[in-house]
């Protein structure tokens, strides 16, 4: 009786789920499918650059996509696309030259993802995969700090654990009206895709009809602060958004196509004279971010400090951003004083 039961389990497709593992990383980056020969990325995948690049340590960054053949993305939600299953995105970090580490985001089935991360070798031949908890220390970007590989959980706390993003290659990220004034913009190089190529070659599919003419694009009144917000969205949306609200906070840098204009900014909209519920040591209560007072802004305080109790955001950086600090600072201090949004 137990053997017939256990053929109809099988015939039926009832096999218990974890004899239906989802495909697993393999245990070298070479074995990933990135190149089509030793060091050669295959030419068929999608080379892109955001106009607002997360900071890590200030890592040099090389990204790639991948489609599988015939496949589009689903893009009728332009704040939320839907991937083919078989994507994969590959993220390599280099710092002073030398290759570090290579993600992999990998669709593995339609609500699935697979994420792994690859440390590379001295000799900079392969990457191997790194053990789920992440690598320490694994490259030092400053005397005495050091760069750590994350683990998959800190991974899916960015990019999510249903709805899984890949962060960078979005609606506003590859819009083809790219902010020239963004905070470490990265210039376009040959080869690298936007959203006009991805309608072009029918791999963006569903989208409104003036996506190209009327392109994502963040509503500011000016550039200063059309930089500060395309920062913040890319460093601080991933966690702090509307979709996804952490409790009690009503705090939003997500930008969405439903913004019209620059008081519809939540990155405006829920900081600007908003009491913050972090505060400095020694400091009275202060807004999160204060027109006119960048000293009194405590989102600049987070954002300068690489405390584990203050620092934001929370993971993937050793090294305060430096030059995001400076540029917020000075739109901070010249934001007018009265209240317009």
């Amino acid at each position: 009786m137990r053997a017939l039961l256990i053929a109809l389990v099988v015939a039926l497709g009832l096999t218990p789920a974890a004899a239906r593992t989802a495909p697993q990383p393999p245990r070298l980056l070479s074995q990933t499918g990135l190149y089509s020969a030793p060091g050669v990325v295959d030419a068929r995948h999608l080379a892109y650059a955001p106009q607002y690049p997360l900071w890590t340590d200030g890592a040099a960054k090389a990204r790639w996509l991948h489609l599988p053949a015939g496949a589009a993305i689903d893009g009728r939600d332009e704040d939320g696309w839907v991937f083919p299953v078989g994507t994969k995105a590959w993220k390599e970090f280099a710092f002073q030259g030398r290759k570090v580490e290579t993600r992999l985001l990998w669709k593995t089935g339609p609500k699935t993802w697979a994420f792994a991360s690859y440390a590379w070798n001295a000799d900079q031949s392969d990457a191997v995969l790194v053990p789920e908890a992440g690598l320490p220390d694994a490259a030092e970007v400053a005397p005495g700090v050091r760069h750590s590989i994350p683990s998959r959980s800190d991974c899916r706390s960015c990019h999510g654990q249903e709805q899984v993003e890949v962060l960078g290659f979005t609606a506003l990220q590859l819009s083809p009206d790219r902010d020239p004034g963004a905070i470490h913009g990265e210039p376009l190089q040959p080869g690298m895709v936007t959203l006009r190529d991805l309608v072009a070659r029918r791999l963006l599919r569903g989208t409104r009809p003036d996506l190209l003419s009327r392109p994502p694009r963040i509503q500011a009144a000016t550039p200063a602060t059309r930089a500060a917000l395309g920062y913040l969205a890319a460093n601080c949306g991933a966690c702090h958004r509307a979709d996804r609200p952490l409790p009690g906070l009503d705090l939003d840098f997500r930008h969405t196509s439903r913004i019209a204009r620059e008081a519809e900014e939540p990155g405006l909209r829920t900081t600007l004279r908003r009491p913050s519920l972090y505060q400095a040591s020694g400091t009275d209560a202060n807004p999160r971010l204060q027109p006119g007072d960048p000293g009194r802004s405590t989102l600049l305080h987070r954002m300068a400090s690489r405390r584990p109790t203050s620092q934001m955001p929370p993971l993937g950086s050793a090294l305060v951003d430096q030059e995001a600090v400076t540029r917020l600072s000075h739109w901070i201090a010249d934001l007018p004083l009265s209240p317009s949004h």
